[in-house]
């Protein structure tokens, strides 16, 4: 019997978390979608501090349209708290999830906004 659904993201997560590693001058842009909302923090991984965080729950985003376009400007807005912080590099942290649909939106507007990853 193979692995259910929960069990396949984490053992992702697992191996991803391996080699995606933040520090102050390239954090990592880790990802959290839910159901229902979409969540990017950037994380310095050395301190273990978060440094800047955006989520489709701010009142700053307008969470008008589908999922994905939430997503493209919960992307820009991270991208935008990066660059104010000084950092235009990341490492871009998926979190188990497919780089598909709205993960890869949200690292689409991330990319536009000036974030390099």
């Amino acid at each position: 019997m193979g692995l259910s659904k929960t069990e396949r993201k984490l053992r992702i997560r697992r191996r991803i978390r391996k080699v995606s590693f933040g520090t102050e001058a390239r954090p990592r842009l880790s990802v959290f979608r839910s159901n229902k909302e979409i969540y990017a923090q950037l994380i310095d991984d050395n301190k273990g501090v978060t440094l800047a965080a955006a989520s489709s729950r701010d009142k700053d985003i307008d969470a008008k349209g589908t999922k994905s376009e939430v997503a493209t400007s919960v992307g820009k807005a991270i991208a935008e708290k990066a660059l104010k912080l000084g950092v235009e590099a990341v490492a871009f942290d998926r979190g188990g999830n497919l780089y598909h649909g709205r993960v890869k939106s949200l690292a689409e507007g991330a990319r536009e906004a000036g974030l390099k990853f």
